[in-house]
């Protein structure tokens, strides 16, 4: 299991997604806190979160009900109701948990800065730290041990609790307040005091490299994300070739997915998706440039709607796609309110490649597999690609 700060990779590997058509394990093991009110969530799409859930939701909802009429706790029934469905991506989320999913989902989220993962023995580690964060200031580097949060060891905890305890969620914490956190790294151990702070995500970076080539990375679909990758591929200069990194992108938004693939497709399908046997279709914007040569940049890390975005311009032939095999998560989760405000999200269907491949357990094979120095290979084949267009 992984996860990031907020976006974690993923942030609930097993635990669903946080939002309605929201093909991701995205907001999973990080720092990430806060909240947007609403006076109900509404889905990636738009939807308002059901009230009135069906089906397997009626049953988790009946779970909570009576688990509530005798004075027991509402969010532990519908768990273990989850739990008894087999549902790999099903999770509970309380009202608190949900906000902030959605707030991170906005590209703020209040917390230290740093990704981490937790490994099949039990440990946390640090992927990654962001720059000039308060896990950056404090020293903080990927490969770091995260064995305790405020005296509470992480050792065999699930990842979510850690997120918990990393964000102050029993004390409500907010910018500014404080965080122990117990640090290994290799044979020395030590503690650090962080305060934590709001950030930005900042999900979308763009470089132009020698070739021309522009460079633009994604690491999470958040709100705005899918304009930022149209306006970074309007803006490239006049004949530059362009690398979409989605390498370690644990998913998002699919609507922002949707749009990013509208920067490279004129109009067309994008992905397929059943919901509890209806079938719908996602459809890209007119006029994407089309002529750019593209490469797409995978990994193992890249989930969900990142793979709906790397199916669709492969399976539309728009890009030769670049890296190692993906995550392989292709499930589409709805959510609905529990009597107790709480959410539960169960997985009602999977989506398909406009070709019709299913990804959920199978991932995406690129069409050029390579592991290290994957950057440099990518952008050797783009600029084969820009020589023979």
């Amino acid at each position: 299991m992984s996860g990031r700060d907020p976006f974690c990779q993923p942030r609930r590997i097993r635990r669903g997604a946080a939002l309605t058509l929201l093909f991701t394990s995205v907001l999973v093991a990080g720092a990430a806190t806060g909240s947007l009110p609403r006076a109900e969530p509404e889905s990636a799409s738009g939807e308002a979160l059901s009230v009135a859930p069906a089906g397997r939701h009626a049953d988790v909802a009946r779970a909570a009900e009576e688990a509530m009429a005798d004075g027991k706790s509402p969010m532990e029934a519908a768990k273990r109701a989850v739990s008894r469905s087999g549902d790999r991506w099903g999770a509970v989320y309380s009202r608190g948990e949900y906000e902030e999913f959605e707030e991170a989902l906005d590209g703020q989220y209040t917390g230290v800065g740093l990704w981490a993962r937790g490994g099949r023995d039990g440990r946390v580690e640090v992927t990654k730290v962001r720059a000039g964060s308060p896990a950056a200031r404090a020293g903080i580097r990927p490969g770091d041990l995260l064995r305790s949060v405020d005296g509470r060891t992480t050792d065999g905890r699930p990842v979510t609790e850690v997120v918990s305890l990393l964000r102050g969620d029993a004390t409500g914490a907010s910018a500014g307040t404080t965080v122990r956190l117990g640090l290994e790294r290799g044979p020395r151990a030590w503690t650090e005091t962080l305060r934590r702070a709001q950030l930005s995500a900042d999900s979308v970076t763009v470089r132009e490299l020698p070739g021309p080539v522009t460079l633009i990375r994604v690491d999470a679909f958040t709100k705005g994300a899918g304009e930022q990758v149209r306006r970074a591929v309007r803006q490239a200069p006049p004949g530059a070739g362009v690398v979409l990194d989605l390498r370690g992108n644990s998913g998002g938004l699919v609507t922002e997915a949707v749009t990013a693939a509208s920067a490279f497709l004129d109009g067309g399908l994008v992905a397929t998706y059943d919901v509890d046997g209806e079938q719908r279709a996602l459809h890209a914007e007119p006029g994407g440039d089309t002529t750019r040569p593209l490469v797409a940049l995978v990994d193992g890390g890249t989930m969900s709607a990142a793979e709906l975005l790397t199916g669709a311009v492969q399976d539309r032939g728009r890009a030769l796609v670049v890296g190692s095999r993906t995550f392989g998560k292709g499930s589409v989760q709805m959510p609905s309110r529990l009597p107790d405000g709480s959410v539960a999200e169960l997985t009602v269907g999977h989506y398909r490649t406009p070709s019709g491949r299913g990804v959920d357990g199978r991932g995406i094979t690129p069409d050029l597999e390579t592991g290290e120095g994957a950057l440099q290979r990518a952008e050797t084949v783009l600029r084969s690609l820009a020589a023979s267009s």
